[in-house]
Order: structure tokens, then C-alpha cells, then sequence
């Protein structure tokens, strides 16, 4: 009789500015790099098996965000972390240990379909992206989340905010004095940075 090996997973928290998010990082990729995957429900889950479980077993959780080697997870409830984090970091430890598919896509070309990124129609739009693909990016990376280029229209940016960018108290000082006091100084086309829900 075969055994299945189980993978050798190693798994900690890290704290978000988002006090209703938490990183869970694992040691290796779950994702393409730098792409992600967000979930806001069960319903929206259907191309992750672990999004949908996580939804089902743990009632709090209000969203799954999917990037490079983590899990954020964002809960919907008062209760505190220290209160939720066993459960939930157990399960995900024990999941990846017993190799399930974080993803569950019929072919190739869905899944890259599911991670095409916004490459932009105009000089200035790929600009925009470049900008934030540099200077953003990683940082908003760092604390659980991702913030993307969504349209440029009348001087306006518009981005949406994903993981624990998404609800994050301090979202609009980033928008307002980080992003946009960036994008402003190195396009001057753009006015005014705004955050739009997909």
C-alpha cells in the first residue's frame, strides 16, 4: 500500500495595517508571481477549492486574497485574532500538507485569462501601470494586498483596491498621499486619484 507524502509546510501571521486583515505566509508560491486572486464570497470562489472551504468552515471570514506566497484573510466579525488565528492557520497549514489544489481550473488558457493583467491602451496608461507596478506594488504587497489600474479618464485614475487594501482604514491616506501625490508629481495629466469597487 503507497503513502502519500505529505509537503513540508512551514506557516506564520503577519499583521496588516488593516486591523481586519492577516497575511498567512507560507513557504512557497501559491501564485504566478506577482498576480492575485480575490474572493469576496463563496459564490465568487468557484475557481479556488481553498477559498471555498475557508469560506464554508470559518463564518467570519468576509474575504480571501490570493498573491505570491500568501494568504490574506479579512475577517467580518468583533472577535479578536488571537481568538480566530488557531482555527483558521491550522487548517490552511493542514490543507497545504496534504497537497490540495489551491486553484481549480479546466485549462491553461482559463487560468491565464483569470491572471491577465491591464496592460493599458494609451502611452499615459502605460505609464500609470508602470509607476505603480514599480513604486506601489511592492509596498502594498508587503502588508497583504494589491492595488491595480482600473481606467484613466479626464485626469482621473482610477484603482481598485484588493486583500487588506480593500476596507483598510488607512487606504485613503495612501490613495491621497502616497499614489496620488506620486502620480500627480511624475504625470502631471493626472488630477486626482480615486478608489472604484469591481
Amino acid at each position: 500500500m503507497e503513502t502519500i507524502s505529505k509537503r513540508h509546510v512551514h506557516i506564520y501571521t503577519e499583521a496588516s495595517p488593516n486591523p481586519n486583515s492577516l497575511k498567512f505566509v507560507v513557504n512557497f508560491m501559491i501564485t504566478p508571481e506577482g498576480k492575485d486572486f480575490n474572493y469576496a464570497s463563496l459564490e465568487s470562489a468557484t475557481q479556488s477549492p481553498l477559498a471555498q472551504e475557508i469560506f464554508a468552515k470559518f463564518n467570519w471570514v468576509d474575504q480571501v486574497f490570493f498573491m505570491n506566497n500568501f494568504v490574506t484573510i479579512t475577517k467580518g466579525t468583533d472577535d479578536e485574532w488571537f481568538e480566530l488565528v488557531p482555527g483558521i492557520k491550522d487548517f490552511i497549514l493542514a490543507y497545504f500538507e496534504d497537497k490540495n489544489p489551491v486553484f481549480a481550473f479546466d485549462s491553461e488558457a482559463e487560468m491565464n485569462a483569470a491572471i491577465e493583467s491591464v496592460q493599458g491602451e494609451t502611452e499615459m496608461e502605460r505609464q500609470i501601470i508602470q509607476l505603480l507596478d514599480e513604486y506601489v506594488r511592492p509596498a502594498v504587497e508587503g502588508d497583504g494586498g494589491a492595488i491595480s489600474f482600473v481606467s484613466f479618464q479626464d485626469g482621473v485614475v482610477n484603482l481598485e483596491l484588493r486583500g487588506s487594501c480593500s476596507g483598510c482604514p488607512s487606504s485613503v491616506v495612501t490613495l491621497k498621499q502616497g499614489i496620488q501625490n506620486l502620480l500627480t508629481r511624475m504625470v502631471p495629466e493626472v488630477k486626482e486619484v480615486v478608489a472604484v469597487n469591481k
